[in-house]
């Protein structure tokens, strides 16, 4: 936290620009972008970031999905203060150095939503709306029916990012991919490998890195997947015991209560903390989160709010929600993974990892986009389910020439740990971790 002084603004931003990973122009050029009120000129920015420039009495925001920005509007004598930061906790503290914490409420907070030009002016009460608009408007539907024509292409996608992203990493830095070996963080792992040695670097500071706890099933196939491509002498599997896990802690990492959120991040936070400890100068870490939203693999089933309609029909409703003009969008979380990529996120910041999600990264959710997805599955959910590797995998041989093995989906916290100590860890209803939540700043 930088140091505060006591004085009237009407705008602070604590937002640190060189948490940005901006991959085709600097952070100045890309705050520059913002003021031109243009969404296809912020359009232009590539890479995973959190913006914010002040420009009279305008602020502008933007985000893309790997990095959280939330806002929040004080009141004072002088007329309104507005805050612009990552965390909420991080507001509560500069209202506290400013003497305004009794004004303070989590749910008055607002996070900027993904892959949206914000803009809000800073004039006094009562509150102006912030105007919103987007700035990715992929096209659906747009490609054919060939299956590897679409794995070539996505595939191609998430190895240009990944060529884009370790060009930027110093060239003895190790590589980290938090890896169980399913097909989102064996495809990066890949990519990454493949573009290390297309660029003529050192493929032995790649490592994958994988969580068991107890007799969990993830270790066994991540050791299977590397095995079958003879590269295990990337893998080593941090070893953690139940009593390491803590969902209370991990609630005060993401500030967030969503079940599955909570449940993943728990997994992230244990081997994140078990990698520092082991690496204490480790810096670099990637990982597969975004792949389940781009390819719709999620069961829907388990979701009584959803069809296989509402799931291919509403365009980028696992990245976004139900949309920034729908009733059940949250403004104080966003929606989708907008919302829910705190998971993957925070957990990384807290232990001092820069970490990397390109599945995240809106050229390659562009390629995913355009697949046709009612064409293919004929609105089957298990053709559905089904899709994702059959994809990952054609796209992986045709760009990298690794016969990628896939394996049936499941979920990150249900393969680091048994279903037995999951079930002794993990309350069954989301009123609990709300309430939880909802305690840190009654």
């Amino acid at each position: 936290m930088p140091h505060i002084e006591k004085k009237l603004h009407d705008f602070v931003s604590l937002i640190d620009p060189s948490e940005n990973q901006l991959l085709n122009m600097s952070n100045d050029e890309a705050e520059q972008l913002l003021t031109t009120g243009d969404p296809a000129r912020v359009r232009e920015i590539e890479g995973s970031f959190a913006i914010v420039h002040k420009s009279g009495q305008q602020v502008y925001m933007a985000r893309s999905i790997g990095r959280p920005m939330r806002y929040f509007m004080a009141k004072q004598v002088s007329g309104p203060l507005l805050i612009v930061a990552e965390r909420m906790d991080e507001i509560h503290h500069y209202l506290k150095e400013m003497g305004l914490d009794d004004q303070f409420r989590p749910d008055y907070t607002r996070m900027v939503p993904a892959h949206y030009l914000v803009r809000l002016d800073v004039i006094g009460c009562p509150d102006p709306n912030p105007q919103l608009n987007r700035y990715f408007e992929p096209n659906r539907n747009i490609m054919d029916a060939d299956l590897d024509a679409i794995g070539e292409q996505y595939i191609e996608a998430l190895n240009n990012e990944c060529r884009k992203w370790v060009q930027t990493v110093p060239v003895d830095d190790p590589i980290g991919v938090m890896f169980s070996g399913g097909i989102d963080s064996g495809s990066v792992f890949l990519s990454l490998y493949h573009q290390m040695l297309e660029l003529g670097m050192n493929p032995s500071r790649l490592k994958a890195f994988t969580l068991k706890v107890g007799d969990a099933a993830d270790a066994d196939q991540a050791f299977s997947f590397l095995d079958s491509l003879d590269l295990t002498v990337f893998l080593e599997v941090m070893e953690a015991e139940p009593s390491e896990l803590d969902y209370k802690e991990t609630i005060r990492v993401i500030e967030d209560y969503k079940q599955r959120d909570v449940e993943a991040a728990t997994m992230g936070l244990t081997l994140l903390k078990k990698i520092r400890v082991a690496y204490p100068n480790w810096l670099w870490m990637a990982d597969g989160d975004g792949g389940d939203e781009n390819m719709k693999s999620y069961p829907i089933e388990d979701n009584p709010e959803l069809t296989i309609r509402s799931v291919l029909n509403n365009p980028l409703l696992y990245h976004e929600g139900w949309g920034v003009d729908k009733i059940k969008h949250s403004l104080t979380y966003s929606g989708g993974q907008s919302r829910g990529h705190i998971r993957t996120y925070a957990p990384a910041k807290r232990y001092g990892f820069k970490g990397f999600s390109p599945y995240t990264l809106p050229n390659v959710i562009e390629v995913s986009e355009g697949i046709p997805f009612i064409q293919l599955t004929d609105w089957e959910h298990e053709q559905l389910y089904a899709l994702k590797g059959d994809v990952v995998q054609r796209g992986i041989k045709a760009v990298t020439g690794f016969d990628m093995p896939v394996y049936p989906k499941r979920r990150f916290q249900h393969g680091a740990i048994n279903e037995e100590c999951f079930n002794d860890l993990f309350p069954k209803r989301e009123m609990t971790y709300r309430n939880y939540f909802r305690s840190l700043y009654a």
